[in-house]
């Protein structure tokens, strides 16, 4: 499960001896699941870019490249949106999550080890997922030096949004329950793999305002030319969402007495 390795204590240690201390702690703890999850991961976003296909006797290339394109969205916050408040739960339920915030572990070597667990998850995935695609439906992508920063800030959105839900609900259950609903609502009605047009205008209305739409945006930005709108508001959108909940979870951890 999610641990936060003991850091150096104030002015014994360095912030990069923390993140390293804390990385390790999560590589160790998550070993055998973090390898189920990149499996299920490859088999899922590859299983789905191929069986797609089953379902129409062609596709427009333009479609198939939309749909592509954002199926890795998908594997790069599946992990930090959906496993870490499960495992962050877990800690509440076992009563391990106090001795956690007594630690002093700096929220942002917490935070950035977290990403960066996410992102070795999603990476791998992602990009099985966009090689399939392209030799399943003959799709070329137009990648760009933006898809460095895109899925930087994409992995971070989501690993924030999982730590803010786990730390923010204080009952193991609700989050339980909470992270459950989301993982049927975000990939089932938010436009990530498809155009926000098909949905209901309330729908599209709200989605607007929610980082997942844009999380497609910014990384179908980086891997075509011409697909994606509005994208310098969908960075925006994402810093807000996650700097927000960057804020939250310092405030949860900071109440260490």
């Amino acid at each position: 499960m999610i641990g936060v390795a003991v850091a150096p204590a104030p002015g014994h240690g360095s912030w990069a001896a923390s993140l390293w201390a804390q990385l390790r702690w999560e590589l160790a703890s998550l070993r055998v699941f973090l390898t189920l999850l990149v499996a299920i991961q490859l088999l899922s976003g590859v299983g789905f870019a191929i069986g797609i296909g089953f379902f129409f006797q062609h596709i427009p290339v333009q479609a198939a490249l939309f749909v592509a394109t954002g199926l890795p969205t998908i594997n790069l916050v599946t992990l930090g949106f959906l496993a870490g408040p499960q495992q962050i739960a877990g800690l509440k339920a076992s009563g391990g999550y106090d001795f956690i915030r007594s630690l002093p572990m700096p929220t942002s070597a917490y935070v950035v080890s977290w990403c960066l667990v996410s992102l070795a998850a999603g990476a791998p995935a992602m990009v099985a997922t966009l090689v399939v695609a392209a030799a399943r439906y003959h799709l070329s992508y137009q990648v760009s030096a933006s898809l460095v920063p895109a899925v930087v800030l994409v992995v971070a959105t989501g690993a924030m949004l999982g730590l803010a839900l786990g730390h923010a609900v204080d009952k193991p259950s609700l989050i339980q329950f909470v992270t459950q609903f989301f993982f049927f609502a975000v990939f089932g009605f938010c436009p990530m793999a498809l155009p926000a047009s098909q949905l209901p205008h309330w729908l599209e209305t709200l989605n607007l305002g929610l980082p997942f739409e844009h999380m497609a945006v910014v990384v179908r930005a980086g891997l075509t030319t011409g697909l994606a709108s509005d994208v310098a508001r969908a960075y925006l959108v994402l810093a807000a969402w996650t700097v927000a909940c960057y804020a939250l979870v310092a405030r949860a951890l900071a109440r260490r007495h």
